[in-house]
């Protein structure tokens, strides 16, 4: 589709008030991780009316399906409740990949995930954060191979964040 601008993909959620946690690489980022990523990972509420307002906010994105050797991606209709039955999307939209995780590993409660969460301004878009310990600790159940080969560096940074150094 185009090149990514995580901004505008936030940007879309909140203009459409979808309540959501920003988690994965680009929230750790934003903590300070040099890791680079190149989508954007959330846990939304799964209340009713929040998935129709993640709907509209994925028609306005022109959300596709992201699958191998498809560049633009597959057209996928969704509503509340066909969003409601999907536990991971991976999507592809105008302004780069987004992930939508409704029961992330370790953690699997958007509540959960935002009672820890920081509200933040990131790229010029407010967007709630998800705190870093969290992230660790998700990322650590998933048990991917690329999640264990960042977890050490995310492990540091979390060290040197609660003994007070900077991020970087």
């Amino acid at each position: 589709m185009s090149e990514f601008e995580p901004e505008k993909i936030l940007d879309a959620l909140n203009q459409h008030g979808v309540r959501y946690v920003l988690i994965g690489g680009l929230a750790a980022a934003m903590h300070g991780s040099v890791t680079p990523t190149f989508d954007v990972d959330i846990i939304p509420s799964t209340t009713e009316d929040n998935l129709d307002r993640l709907s509209a906010a994925l028609t306005a994105l022109d959300a596709r399906v992201r699958v191998d050797g498809i560049p633009d991606g597959l057209p996928f209709a969704h509503d509340a409740t066909s969003l409601a039955g999907m536990g991971m999307l991976n999507l592809v939209t105008r302004y780069g990949d987004l992930d939508i995780a409704s029961q992330p590993a370790g953690i699997t409660r958007y509540e959960d995930w935002a009672s820890n969460a920081s509200n933040i301004v990131a790229l010029g878009v407010a967007v709630q954060v998800a705190d870093l310990g969290d992230i660790v600790r998700s990322k650590e159940a998933a048990g991917r191979d690329k999640d264990k080969a960042q977890l050490p560096l995310l492990r540091a940074l979390k060290e040197r964040l609660e003994r007070g150094g900077s991020a970087v």
